[in-house]
Parts: structure tokens; sequence; C-alpha cells
């Protein structure tokens, strides 16, 4: 029969937790989960978009007439599972900032984000309803609204993106990451919870779509896969560490086609209208109306170098 040095792998793994934990000048005393749990996130937004969606994304044996009573109970559990998941980040927010903040004051306000998460829904619903309806719009393919929802990985990106972008407008940016990163992971479309994003927007295909924290998307705005909105490069203080926040993705005004394989870098602005084409490198602005080719790329990044030097 085998056997296995467990003893002497749990005592060196305990090693191994108590220097982290030390270095990170974490609490060595006893106690519950520390962090929101990525597995409980995932089955309040499997419950979520059974409530966004009942008759498509929720349980296989709803009965229309007993639409609105599932939604209650279901928006319920979700609700309260959530509020625990919310009470999680903000204590150990407050223990990363050294606050002193006491549960009650946490619990207090764990339930004002929560209960203000749960007011948006209506809103996001509207917001996504807009985003099936432009990836139905854009696709020849797509056959119905229905299709689009049920099997676009797009769609099921954008309606994490949207949840998660409400958590982190709430000021719970770990919860907000934890949600996107369960969609970057099912579809490869990785779009920040920070970004803000307008209403109609298709990502066609969409595999290894990335858009950055500080992008701003305008509205009726269509990707296809590979495209990149991300930074150009990435300033440091004095001390040589990365600078967080500043707004380094680019602006996509409304009505913008980028399709497959564009790298738009910086904060640039793409203008009302404008198309890039496919694989372009782009880092400078481009008017309204404008169309980029990688021809046109090539050049004007020819034309920059020439006036740097």
């Amino acid at each position: 029969m085998a056997t296995f040095d467990i003893t002497g792998i749990v005592q060196s793994l305990h090693e191994a937790r108590h220097s982290w934990r030390q270095a990170q000048r974490r609490t060595s005393e006893p106690g519950g989960r520390e962090f929101p749990s990525r597995d409980a996130l995932s089955a309040i937004l499997d419950s979520l978009k059974g409530v966004l969606f009942p008759m498509r994304l929720g349980p296989p044996d709803l009965r229309q007439e007993s639409e609105n009573f599932h939604v209650a109970h279901a928006l319920d559990a979700a609700l309260h599972s959530l509020l625990k998941q919310v009470r999680l980040e903000l204590k150990y927010n407050a223990a990363l900032n050294l606050t002193r903040a006491t549960d009650s004051d946490i619990d207090a306000d764990a339930l004002t984000a929560t209960r203000a998460f749960a007011a948006a829904l209506p809103a996001i619903r509207t917001l996504l309803d807009s985003d099936v309806l432009a990836a139905y719009q854009g696709d020849p393919a797509a056959r119905s609204v229905d299709e689009v929802l049920l099997c676009y990985p797009g769609v099921l990106a954008l309606i994490h993106y949207r949840l998660g972008h409400q958590l982190y407008s709430l000021g719970l940016p770990l919860l907000a990451r934890i949600v996107s990163e369960l969609a970057h992971g099912a579809t490869g479309i990785d779009i920040h919870p920070g970004a803000k994003i307008g209403a109609g927007f298709f990502i066609d295909h969409g595999t290894g779509v990335v858009i950055g924290e500080t992008a701003v998307i305008g509205e009726r705005v269509r990707v296809y896969q590979a495209v990149t909105l991300g930074a150009k490069r990435f300033p440091t203080d004095a001390e040589g560490n990365l600078q967080k926040g500043l707004p380094r993705h680019p602006v996509v005004e409304d009505d913008v086609v980028i399709y497959a394989g564009a790298t738009i870098l910086g904060r640039i602005t793409l203008g009302k209208g404008a198309v890039i084409g496919g694989n372009v490198w782009l880092t400078h602005d481009v008017p309204a109306g404008g169309r980029i080719a990688q021809a046109e790329s090539r050049e004007g990044a020819f034309a920059n170098s020439i006036g740097a030097t």
C-alpha cells in the first residue's frame, strides 16, 4: 500500500502560510474565511442570470405563470448570499487599510451596498437587452435574440461585466474582479469591471478580446475577436512603483467598429463612427468617421517615429 509523508507536508505548508502571513502583516488570530469565495460568487451569478432572464437562463422547468415567484425566491437567496461576500470584502479592506471600522459599521455598509446593487438590477437588464439586440442585428448568422442570449460568449461576458461593474462602482473591486474573471475563464473575453461601456455593445466571436480598466466605450460599438483596448505604458512613481488608477486606456466614441486582431493602446480617442481595420496597431487618435487599415497604421507609426528622432 502506498504511503505519503502527510504529516511532514502539512507542517511545511503550515510554515509556508505562516511566513506569508507574517510578510504580509496578516493577523495570526484564529478565525473564519478572510476573503470572498469564487465558488460562492459563481453560484450567486448563476442565480442572478436566472433572475434577469428567468425563461431563458432560469430553471429548465420554469413556467411563465410562476415567473415572478421564481424571481422573488431566487433573488432573495442570491442577495443574502451576496451580502455575506460583500461583508467579507469590506472586512478584508478594513484590515488591509488598517481602519478602525467596527463589525457594526461593516455590517451596515455591506447591507447598504447590497441593497444598492439589487436596486440597479432593472437598469442592468435594460442595458443587457440593448446588448442582445445589438448582437442579433449585427450578426447575419443570428436567427433570434434567444439564440444570441443562450449561445453567444460575448453576451455571457457582458452579463458578468455589467453585474461586476455595478459592484466595482459600489467600492467592491475584489468581488467585481472575481465576477469578471469567471467570465474570462469561460469565454476568453477579458473585460475589466472598471471599464465604462455604453448601451448596445456587441462583441462578435470574442475570444482574445481585452478591455482595460480605464477604457471608455460609447454606445452601439462593435468589436471582433482578439481586439485589445490596452495601455501603452505604465507610469511609475519616484520609487519605481506602478501608479494605479491613471487613465491609460482608449476612449471609443459611439458607433465605432473595430475589426479582428486590432490593438489600440494608450489614452487615445477613436471618434464617432470610426472604423478600425483588422490587425491594426494603433497609438494615435482617429477623427470621427475615420477609416484606418494596416497600411495607414504603418504609415502613421513611421511618421511618428520620424518626428520623434
